[in-house]
């Protein structure tokens, strides 16, 4: 993956939401950095309105990386819709305090629509489809013909569209859902991540020809970079 265009500032702290809670952080910037590298790689011949969110094992950020970038991408006018696309260990429901009666499973299960199953944050511009209920497939639904026709849903109404993936090695549905995205962000933690897992994660979107937007390592413990997200962009 291309180092071009390195960025770095300090790492997420114990609060999730920091984007939400102490916008004029350092940390919080460091989010807005990420969403400005994002957009400059978007164009008019390779938009970047869907995008996936990963790790290579579990415990690496993930999903706080994805709500935070939801975060600074809503507040900057765009209207964002997070999915909660781990049906097997949701998060995003917890994190923004919402149902999760109903959601991504329950779209791609019945004739409910995005825009039925969605529910809106106090957060302007930040809409949250929550994973739903458990199903007994979650590879199988994505992988369906049902969820490209919720990405196009899901493309006709917001600005940008962000899926809370599972770890790509652990099992093949972030692989299905980066080969249908426009774009793939790996998330790695210092000491979490192993370089083998990462290697795998390298070659299970490479696979795919998934599009690499870049990688977020976050963690860091010298002296010199401490707490440090790195992204690098191509």
């Amino acid at each position: 993956m291309s180092k071009k265009n390195e960025r770095k500032g300090t790492a997420t702290s114990a609060v999730s939401l920091i984007t939400l809670v102490d916008p004029s952080s350092p940390i919080s910037e460091q989010y807005r950095t990420i969403r400005t590298n994002i957009q400059f790689a978007s164009s008019s011949d390779n938009p970047i309105k869907t995008m996936v969110i990963t790790s290579s094992g579990p415990g690496e950020g993930k999903s706080t990386t994805s709500a935070n970038l939801a975060v600074v991408f809503a507040k900057s006018g765009q209207r964002v819709l997070l999915v909660d696309a781990d049906m097997r260990k949701p998060t995003v429901y917890k994190t923004f305090n919402l149902s999760n009666a109903k959601g991504l499973s329950t779209v791609l299960s019945t004739a409910t629509s995005v825009l039925e199953a969605a529910q809106r944050t106090v957060i302007d511009n930040l809409t949250v489809l929550t994973s739903g209920p458990k199903p007994p497939n979650p590879s199988e639904l994505l992988g369906s013909m049902r969820m490209a026709q919720v990405i196009e849903e899901a493309k006709n109404l917001y600005d940008i569209v962000i899926f809370d993936m599972p770890p790509v090695v652990a099992v093949t549905d972030a692989q299905i859902m980066a080969s249908k995205t426009d774009g793939t962000l790996l998330v790695i933690r210092e000491n979490v991540s192993r370089k083998e897992s990462l290697t795998k994660a390298k070659d299970l979107l490479s696979m795919v020809q998934a599009r690499m937007l870049g990688v977020i390592y976050n963690g860091a413990e010298n002296s010199k970079d401490q707490g440090y997200y790195y992204y690098y962009g191509n």
